[in-house]
């Protein structure tokens, strides 16, 4: 028969309510700007570069993309829209219609996003999240 000794049982168990504790702890703003940042990585195209790197003045004001394809593809653009806050885009969808783009891919009309912007399919959570961390970016 296996048994643990009670010390190390409840070590572990400290330890795992610990980090369940921190995993909940993260703010919806927090885990928008990863969502952001990192998984759907949105500055590659709406952040314009300088030299190379992201502007940073300039985070999420829309761009000129820096790549197009080789061929002809319908309803390509090569230029992307701000998408912060302030923008016009933001004002005119409002919070709601954002949350349904990033949810259904559809935009408020129920229009597809243009190519090259991929349709993703966030849930309501991260959709809110990435909300409400755009809301900080003016």
């Amino acid at each position: 028969m296996f048994s643990i000794p009670i010390g190390v049982l409840g070590a572990r168990l400290l330890l795992l309510s610990l980090s369940t504790t921190f995993l909940y702890a993260e703010t919806p703003v927090d885990r928008g700007k990863y969502l952001v940042e990192n998984a759907a990585i949105c500055g590659d195209c709406h952040t314009p570069n300088l030299n190379g790197k992201p502007d940073a003045s300039k985070q999420l004001k829309g761009s000129t993309l820096g790549f197009q394809p080789i061929g002809e593809i319908p309803r390509w653009h090569k230029t992307v829209p701000d998408i912060s806050s302030a923008s016009p885009l933001f004002q005119r969808w409002g919070e709601d219609g954002f949350k349904k783009f990033l949810e259904t891919g559809l935009n408020p009309r129920g229009g597809s996003a243009d190519v090259p912007m991929p349709q993703y399919r966030f849930t309501p959570e991260d959709a809110a999240a990435i909300v409400q961390y755009l809301k900080t970016v003016k």
